[in-house]
């Protein structure tokens, strides 16, 4: 039996999107929930940058290495989970121990005086979190909705990522400096405790308003294609063009490194809250760049420059934002250079990267894709984190010459988009004259 919203949120979804009237309740609830799990982890993310200022370089890429290994187990252990939980205990179960464990790192900062074990923990922790957040939440979408629904509904639901992750940032902007950044933390939980009542309405619409009892999600989808489950690494080491992109990612995490730590260092002069309240500023700034980049521009700038000159535009402006930061090593310099290396990322340089895949077969994006996407990136994080620890707390070097460092490497991160993004062209034009001839 299906039911029809007639209220004027619903009116307004039907006027604007292809949602049929028994879908309303279930496609809204799903925006809201992925927007306050957006909204929570923003939150989140400048509370957990203020912290590194605290911190010598060394003991950041520390705590990177334990991420690199930590993210690893939190992956298999949540395979284990997937292998013997039914999936509509498994969701709420996981936000709820998320929920819950920010609770308990709010608790413990708070008693604890000298709380820099609890707050290192929570660093790392939050890395975890978001391997999580958003995966989990679009298998939950698949086991609710059909796949003749998903094309439909899906990128109305997606648009509650962005306007969560704007909206997110925005509040310790407001009130990091109003309430203490460790309140930042109780908000968070709270948001995610909220949602979790909204997981059994949800299972109960795609029954009763959606239809879809017999619709299940397939976790194990990968494991559908067969082969060696260590087929990924082997495909990545034999294929030149899966070792680009490979590099490719490796290079912008190198560059990523750089710039974040050149940052935590300048940052150190402020007080925790004047932190977290400069961090949500700038991620604002690079949320509403990326957003307004991807609404207007991405689609022009790809089809006016090609792939090769798409994947270089953003390394290239980032080479010349670190070329001014050796020449002068400001705040805003290095803020600058933030904001156009994550903003460019998000709308520009990562679009590029995924369109990289569609020439590649099936087993490739299964199995290939996970490796470079979860080992490179983050391995690439410990590496270039310790590197970068190596070069100021080892050899002494200061930001200006770091920051020259730094632009050699985007230099060489951009020449690499060129190489894929030629090999990409040339795999496109194939494809396309054998369809042609065939």
């Amino acid at each position: 039996m299906t039911t029809e919203s007639n209220g004027p949120i619903a009116r307004i979804v039907r006027a604007t999107t292809k949602v049929e009237p028994n879908e309303i309740r279930a496609t809204v609830l799903s925006f809201a929930f992925l927007f306050m799990l957006m909204l929570a982890y923003n939150i989140l993310k400048p509370v957990r940058d203020a912290m590194a200022s605290d911190w010598s370089d060394p003991e950041v890429a520390t705590l990177w290495t334990i991420n690199f290994f930590i993210s690893a187990l939190a992956v298999s252990i949540y395979g284990l989970a997937v292998a013997r939980l039914p999936f509509k205990y498994l969701v709420p179960g996981l936000y709820g121990f998320f929920a819950f464990s920010f609770l308990a790192f709010y608790a413990g900062s708070s008693a604890v005086e000298d709380a820099v074990l609890i707050e290192k923990s929570f660093y790392v922790w939050i890395s975890v979190f978001s391997l999580f957040h958003i995966s989990v939440f679009w298998s939950l979408m698949s086991d609710v909705f059909s796949k003749a629904q998903a094309p439909r509904l899906f990128a109305f639901i997606a648009s509650g990522a962005s306007i969560g992750t704007l909206a997110g940032s925005s509040v310790p902007l407001f009130l990091a400096s109003v309430i203490g950044t460790q309140n930042l933390m109780l908000i968070a939980a709270a948001i995610l405790v909220g949602i979790i009542p909204a997981l059994g309405y949800l299972q109960k619409l795609k029954v009763t308003e959606l239809g879809n009892e017999n619709v299940q999600v397939d976790l194990n989808e990968q494991q559908s294609i067969g082969g060696n489950p260590f087929a990924g690494f082997t495909l990545l080491f034999k294929n030149p063009y899966l070792l680009g992109i490979a590099v490719f990612i490796l290079l912008y995490t190198a560059v990523g490194s750089f710039v974040y730590f050149e940052l935590k260092n300048i940052l150190e002069v402020f007080t925790r809250d004047e932190r977290t309240t400069i961090w949500a500023g700038i991620n604002t700034t690079i949320n509403v760049i990326a957003i307004v980049t991807a609404w207007f521009a991405t689609g022009r700038i790809t089809t006016k420059l090609g792939l090769a000159k798409t994947l270089a535009l953003i390394p290239v402006l980032v080479a010349i934002g670190l070329l001014i930061v050796a020449v002068n090593p400001i705040m805003a310099a290095i803020i600058a250079a933030q904001i156009v290396l994550k903003g460019g990322n998000y709308s520009v340089t990562r679009p590029g990267r995924e369109m990289l895949y569609t020439v590649v077969d099936r087993e490739t994006r299964f199995k290939a894709k996970p490796v470079i996407d979860i080992v490179v990136y983050r391995g690439g994080d410990t590496i270039t984190g310790w590197a970068f620890a190596g070069l100021t707390a080892g050899l002494g070097l200061g930001l200006g010459v770091v920051a020259a460092i730094g632009a050699g490497i985007a230099l060489v991160w951009a020449i690499t988009g060129v190489y894929l993004g030629r090999k990409f062209e040339k795999s496109a034009d194939a494809a396309t004259a054998s369809g042609e001839s065939s």
